[in-house]
């Protein structure tokens, strides 16, 4: 079932190539779970029809099955480096594998690493008050344990 699946599956993204897959389950009762994100974002109907591509090649009478195609929502965590390349200018919240929280604009994404950048109120070196200091951060996904878009409202 997998197989068939994955296939039918590439065949549909082939045709829409700003859509890319983030997640593939099927569990043992054959519940089929797509979750899409796009370059341009992800539209019911392009949910629709990656749906139709992989319900129509599937024949129920050989193998009964449920299906759920759907876009990876604003508050799901970043998964790929094309997401991350998708997010180019956003602010995000970054958790490593060490713990620490970083927040920051995304500004530099590649297939290695990211690079965020964000402006701090840190002490004036010398004398007293503060000053703005323009800080950055690159880490390599492999030190990414969580990193979500942070929504804003203007």
């Amino acid at each position: 079932m997998r197989g068939k699946v994955t296939r039918f599956l590439e065949q549909a993204l082939e045709k829409n190539k700003s859509l890319f897959l983030i997640d593939l389950s099927i569990s043992e009762a054959n519940q089929i779970r797509v979750i899409l994100d796009g370059d341009n974002g992800v539209t019911v109907e392009d949910c629709i029809t990656v749906s139709r591509e992989i319900e129509h090649n599937l024949d129920r009478e050989e193998q009964d099955f449920s299906l759920e195609v759907m876009s990876a929502g604003v508050s799901e965590p970043l998964e790929i480096p094309r997401q991350y390349k998708k997010n180019l200018g956003r602010k995000l919240k970054v958790k490593t594998k060490t713990g620490e929280l970083v927040e920051g604009q995304l500004a530099v994404a590649d297939d290695e690493k990211i690079t965020l950048q964000w402006k701090a109120r840190e002490p004036k070196p010398v004398g007293k008050g503060k000053v703005t200091v323009e800080k950055e951060a690159v880490l390599p996904y492999a030190a990414i344990a969580d990193a979500k878009v942070m929504i804003t409202f203007n």
